[in-house]
């Protein structure tokens, strides 16, 4: 067939299904839309980085819900509480699917983790696996020592004399966080899934580290095949060919690990999951660990380096709360021992300092979207099936309307009070929220207290840490955290013990 009549037949049902669905649309209540739609595109051309900005810019002239037409697809934005309830409670089931994208069919195993899968008995079943054999409450006490083992040895790295620039005349050294914060994480999800470290020195610790960044870097960007499915005749802008073959080195590096732990019988997550294979090979595939593999490393890593990050930056601009901070720990701990995953508890201000940083700049300021089922009505709205819904968490947690002086950096506005579910929403809401959030909530409270008890920190300069956004899933600082620290001398007594 010649290109020209490919073309020709391309428009010919491109305007059909606009004059269908144009007519469709007199029929229905939909949520108004920003602006006219383009012919083929629709809206996106407004789709500026980080999207969850421009979705808050729009929402201003729509009110707090509001379509899209992206290509041949519909989105709908939501940014209030009560229209989130609305879509998780009595929509919560037609909402429960995930969009049917390119990059996750391949490094998603063709739909097939938990992350990805659609709304059924697979997803579920995984769902239970992640949460009884793998993110339980007694499997994530098994590994309290593996995260105090690496929060340790990050602590050593900010003294050690051959990573460090001189001290100053007061005794402080300058640091880049970032860098440790990643490999933190990023170690002590390997040792918890495959009961081993992955220096990114080493060659498949880079290897690995490289497929994660490269999965964000392509999952962050809009890739027109997904909005437009006739680009996919072409492999337009090679992004399929490009998916695949990042997806196929994945793979192959995740099941050398599968393999790895089958064959040295370790305690960790894959070995665990390996041990129920024996028993259940077909429910418990290699196909299923990977998948799990994928999707708690993936989820797990860079989001809780980045809050931490987070963390500190706003503690470092307004040191009256790191002082607040490290009054509590020394009231609480003491100077003679390091805190303790088991101390968080008794921790609470430390705790609403973690809640107001995730308030403000949530690892995930869009939520996952979802896709709609089939049709229901949110906010008085028709949303039509296989609508996109997103959820503007970052919005919602600066709404002015939910939150007194909303922008500012203020962890005394949650004691005593329990943050409404809807209002704040760091994990997602409704039943695909992530699985992970008791994981997060230990490691991010033991890293952040550590920090705090064991060093004195300060600005490099006297100017106030850059808040500036990254573009990213996970909205990184755009200007990585360099600041000043000196050891405690708790530090000091922790750094002798380890050199006797």
């Amino acid at each position: 067939m010649e290109l020209p009549l490919i073309f020709s037949i391309t428009l010919t049902i491109l305007l059909s299904i606009f004059l269908i669905s144009k007519r469709s649309r007199h029929r229905r209540r939909l949520p108004p839309s920003p602006a006219v739609a383009l012919p083929i595109i629709g809206h996106l051309h407004l789709l500026k980085q980080p999207l969850h900005r421009t979705f808050h810019r729009l929402s201003q002239s729509t009110g707090p819900i509001f379509s899209l037409k992206l290509g041949l697809r519909r989105a709908v934005v939501v940014s209030s509480p009560p229209l989130v309830e609305e879509c998780f409670t009595k929509n919560d089931v037609v909402l429960a699917n995930r969009p049917n994208i390119i990059i996750d069919e391949y490094i998603g195993y063709n739909h097939s983790t938990m992350s990805g899968a659609p709304y059924g008995e697979l997803w579920r079943s995984l769902r239970r696996i992640a949460a009884q054999e793998v993110l339980s409450g007694a499997r994530l006490t098994a590994f309290a020592e593996i995260r105090q083992d690496e929060v340790k040895s990050m602590l050593l790295s900010l003294v050690e004399k051959e990573t460090l620039p001189q001290k100053n005349s007061q005794g402080f050294s300058e640091v880049e966080l970032r860098p440790r914060l990643l490999k933190l994480s990023f170690n002590n999800m390997m040792r918890m899934l495959a009961a081993k470290r992955l220096d990114e020195e080493s060659e498949e610790g880079r290897r690995l580290r490289r497929i994660i960044n490269k999965v964000f870097e392509m999952a962050q960007a809009s890739n027109p095949q997904d909005f437009l499915p006739f680009l996919q005749w072409i492999d337009y802008g090679g992004f399929t060919k490009k998916v695949a073959a990042l997806a196929e080195e994945m793979d192959e590096l995740f099941q050398e690990l599968v393999d790895e732990r089958r064959r040295e019988k370790r305690n960790s997550m894959i070995g665990h999951l390996l041990e129920l294979q024996r028993s259940e090979p077909e429910f418990y595939s290699d196909i299923t660990i990977k998948g799990l593999l994928m999707s708690l490393l993936f989820g797990g890593t860079d989001t809780s380096a980045i809050t931490i990050e987070w963390a500190m930056s706003l503690l470092l601009n307004h040191p009256h709360i790191l002082k607040k901070a490290r009054e509590e720990l020394e009231t609480k701990i003491g100077h003679n021992r390091l805190v303790v995953e088991e101390d968080l508890s008794n921790l609470p201000y430390l705790h609403n300092i973690i809640l107001e940083t995730f308030r403000l700049f949530p690892a995930g300021p869009l939520l996952v979207p979802h896709v709609s089922s089939s049709d229901c009505k949110v906010g008085g709205y028709d949303i039509l099936s296989g609508t996109l819904v997103f959820v503007n968490a970052w919005a919602i947690h600066r709404d002015p309307a939910l939150w007194q002086d909303a922008v500012s950096f203020n962890p005394e506005r949650f004691e005593g009070v329990e943050a409404e579910a809807h209002n704040l929403m760091p994990f997602g809401t409704g039943r695909r929220a992530c699985p992970g959030v008791g994981l997060a909530q230990r490691f991010v409270g033991l890293t952040l207290a550590a920090m705090v008890q064991c060093f004195e920190w300060e600005r490099v300069g006297l100017e106030e840490v850059d808040l500036g956004e990254g573009d990213g899933l996970t909205m990184p600082k755009v200007v990585p955290l360099r600041a000043m620290c000196r050891p405690m001398e708790i530090m000091n007594k922790f750094v002798d013990e380890c050199v006797h």
